[in-house]
């Protein structure tokens, strides 16, 4: 007698939320759909607190703006950005889960060569549930991926491989350009015929990588301390950094505790061009500082001491104010608000206490009270 077939529940259900910054209604998430709907979403309201964001119905969500997070953090949410997608970082903040995805609200299942729909996080999942290879670079990528494997003379000593932090997934259509680069390209496209590279590789130890939050996953738990998006937007003499910023930041802790990034799959479909002339206010200062910003990540030794996530970005947050602090009193704010931001996560985030045992710490914090989500 035939048994009826037990429908396989999607991957990391109960493990994973969704995190979405956003300043407009979120209809691009009917795209999403068959991908996304099992999935909770926390979605971060940009700019005015009062307008009414709009979501598709039959998504699990919750959704915090400018009000719920000054209600949530008081005084520490002034390391949250507004006016910027860096304020993305308060969702990983209130999460619960031990992995996230995020992805922004203008990009959209993309298409491989085949015509076959992407599901980018699915790709996302199995680069973070599968080793990277940091100490020794493979010739055929990511040894991991079915079909693929060690090519012969890697050390059998490395092939077990080490946790991987960071998923970091690439763009068709619309490539993640800076403002210099969109104005001597304007029309260029990433696209699916000549571009797609059906690739997934570790970024190896000691080398920096421009990371783009817009098609990102993370394990929460081995990294979430250090990602925090930076001060951005408004009130800040800079934009268009955060995403960097937190993966200069994240790359060297990743180096420092033997942990892994990967970049590649998945590609999803970028839809939107930003205004260059916008861009290049918001980054100017940057392009400059940058040429200082990566030596100094290029030369930092994190001490042996720093053994947790917290302690190397509260070592991290001195640096910058030592070194980079002469550059331009923004760092000094910044090193600051590293601080802060580290000071919010332990507070929402207390460490596991055993079973059983007796809290003798302080009270626990509040617990967010976001604005009502529609189911």
């Amino acid at each position: 007698m035939a048994h009826p077939i037990t429908p396989l529940s999607p991957p990391l259900k109960d493990e994973l939320d969704i995190v979405i910054p956003t300043i407009r209604n979120l209809d691009f998430l009917e795209q999403w759909r068959p991908f996304f709907q099992p999935y909770h979403l926390i979605i971060v309201q940009d700019g005015d607190p009062n307008k009414t964001i709009k979501v598709p119905e039959g998504f699990d969500y919750e959704l915090y703006n400018r009000n719920d997070v000054n209600k949530l953090l008081g005084p520490k949410a002034s390391c949250i950005s507004f006016k910027d997608s860096a304020c993305r970082c308060f969702g990983f903040l209130v999460s619960k889960k031990k992995y996230i995805f995020t992805i922004d609200d203008d990009c959209f299942v993309a298409k491989d060569p085949t015509g076959q729909e992407i599901n980018a996080l699915a790709q996302h999942i199995k680069n973070l549930l599968t080793p990277s290879t940091p100490l020794f670079f493979n010739t055929l990528y990511d040894p991991f991926r079915e079909g693929a494997d060690f090519v012969r003379g890697y050390p059998f000593s490395f092939r077990e491989g080490v946790p991987t932090a960071i998923s970091h997934g690439l763009w068709l259509n619309i490539p993640d350009y800076d403002a210099p680069t969109q104005l001597v390209k304007p029309l260029e496209r990433n696209n699916s015929a000549n571009r797609y590279v059906d690739a997934v590789m570790t970024i190896p130890k000691g080398t920096l990588f421009p990371m783009c939050g817009m098609n990102l996953g993370f394990d929460r738990e081995l990294i979430g301390p250090a990602m925090y998006f930076g001060l951005m937007g408004d009130g800040q003499p800079i934009g268009r950094y955060d995403d960097m910023w937190a993966g200069w930041c994240c790359k060297v802790i990743c180096d420092h505790l033997n942990l892994g990034v990967k970049t590649g799959l998945p590609y999803l479909w970028h839809s939107k061009a930003s205004n260059p002339f916008v861009n290049l206010k918001k980054e100017y200062k940057g392009i400059y500082w940058q040429e200082e910003i990566i030596p100094f990540f290029q030369n930092l030794t994190l001490p042996k001491e720093c053994t947790t996530v917290q302690k190397c970005y509260i070592e991290l947050s001195k640096l910058v104010k030592e070194k980079l602090g002469p550059i331009d009193p923004y760092f000094q704010t910044l090193g600051d608000a590293m601080v802060t931001w580290i000071e919010a996560w332990d507070e929402l985030n207390p460490p596991k206490k055993a079973e059983g045992a007796a809290s003798l710490s302080a009270p626990a914090p509040a617990k967010a009270e976001p604005t009502p989500k529609a189911k």
